[in-house]
């Protein structure tokens, strides 16, 4: 047995989310029958995150125990040749050690949301950004996102369903930065309660508009309350960025 390690890049906007669900398509499900038709097994492929409906990934990390004696390359040439046309490929693939786990071994986790900030219809982003037509200040936004940075009660950007321990998390990094029309808000920790990048990011388009300050984003936060959230942002500009290990980095494409 072989447990190989995948990086996944994937549009959502098809998909019920990544984890395998009884009534539509997801991305887990889509690799796990390519895995089979490779291989002949029933195999289990498990993720660093878990994505919601029309979220997508950069470098989704995951892994998958495979019995068949199979290259890596074979592997990922494989399961490309059979994921197509579906908007899922195999960035890179290696063999890890048995102990390795795509979720539990991961020590980081990074995501990025896209905002199109224009009037002009958005084309080449529809379903990969949300487009915000009216003008938004990224440094108030920025300002405001530091308030949230370190260790706190995140209960009010919170999704009711979210399935974790405890509200309390350690968030790494929240910045906001203006490339021309495009506004990219990165936030990185070592894990996230449901929602709550989507949360962050709807509260912080608010301070963007002028409508909270980043007083209010703070009393939202010490809210501890969902009631309390301003805007809960849509899925569509969200991607899983990158996960991160003790080891290394990511690995890179494999050839024979």
């Amino acid at each position: 047995m072989t447990r190989f390690r995948l990086i996944v890049e994937y549009d959502g906007s098809p998909f019920i989310g990544w984890q395998r669900q009884p009534h539509g398509a997801s991305v887990q499900q889509t690799i796990e029958e390519a895995v089979e038709a490779i291989t002949g097994e029933r195999a289990v492929v498990h993720a660093a995150g878990r994505t919601d409906t029309g979220v997508h990934a950069l470098a989704m990390a995951a892994h998958v125990d495979i019995a068949k004696t199979i290259t890596a390359f074979r592997l990922s040439e494989g399961l490309n040749a059979l994921l197509r046309p579906l908007p899922v490929a195999i960035l890179a693939a290696d063999a890890v050690a048995d102990d390795w786990h795509a979720r539990f071994s991961c020590i980081g986790r990074r995501y990025v949301y896209r905002i199109v900030n224009r009037r002009a219809p958005v084309t080449l982003d529809a379903g990969r950004a949300w487009q915000v037509v009216v003008p938004l200040d990224a440094q108030a936004m920025d300002e405001a996102a530091q308030r949230l940075v370190g260790l706190h009660d995140f209960t009010t950007f919170r999704s009711a369903h979210c399935q974790s321990a405890s509200p309390v998390k350690t968030l790494d990094r929240l910045d906001v930065r203006r490339h021309g029309e495009r506004i990219e808000i990165e936030a990185a920790a070592r894990s996230f309660l449901h929602h709550q990048v989507r949360s962050m990011v709807g509260c912080l388009y608010l301070v963007g508009r002028g409508k909270w300050t980043a007083g209010d984003l703070e009393a939202a936060l010490e809210a501890r309350d969902r009631a309390a959230l301003g805007l809960n942002a849509p899925p569509d500009g969200l991607y899983f960025a990158a996960a991160s290990y003790p080891d290394e980095g990511s690995p890179r494409p494999n050839s024979d």
